[in-house]
């Protein structure tokens, strides 16, 4: 299920006619209306639908799903996650990437002193923050802006960062 990135969680239905409400995990909630299909997520294994139309309504993405017409058929979907396939997704921009792409990245100082892996990856609304989780000792919060984080190598899954004065 690498290949496969998240888009949203299936929270609830919408209506009588099949509708899913989708609560969104994309910075761009327009680029639904670029998609003729989606995967989803359930109990582990993943089906593809068809879309058949895309609207929006307070801060969910509403979906019509073809062969999905009715509650009951939609009620079935909730709880699963909406999933498209890499090939699908926005390329990146410059000093962007996929946030699947960062998980069990190696990091290091800009001196090369190893402070661990990113395990997880903090929203906070202003700037991203990585948790890098060392061999040994408390997890090291880093923010993810220009003067901390170096270089990005995707391909050899490795950062480099300079650490603010104070931070550790």
């Amino acid at each position: 299920m690498d290949n496969y990135f998240t888009v949203g969680n299936i929270v609830n239905t919408q209506g009588i006619k099949g509708e899913i409400r989708i609560m969104p995990t994309v910075d761009d909630v327009m680029r639904f209306k670029l998609l003729n299909k989606i995967y989803v997520e359930r109990k582990g294994s993943i089906k593809e639908y068809d879309i058949e139309r895309v609207r929006f309504h307070k801060q969910f993405v509403l979906l019509k799903l073809k062969g999905i017409d009715d509650m009951t058929s939609a009620e079935a979907l909730k709880g699963s996650t909406a999933k498209i396939t890499e090939d699908m997704a926005l390329p990146c921009e410059e000093d962007e990437y996929y946030i699947k792409d960062l998980y069990d990245m190696s990091v290091i100082t800009e001196d090369n002193t190893e402070l661990g892996i990113i395990t997880d990856i903090l929203f906070t609304g202003a700037n991203d923050v990585y948790v890098i989780s060392p061999k040994e000792g408390r997890d090291i919060l880093i923010p993810a802006i220009k003067d901390c984080i170096l270089n990005v190598d995707i391909e050899n899954k490795v950062m480099i960062v300079r650490i603010p004065e104070g931070l550790i």
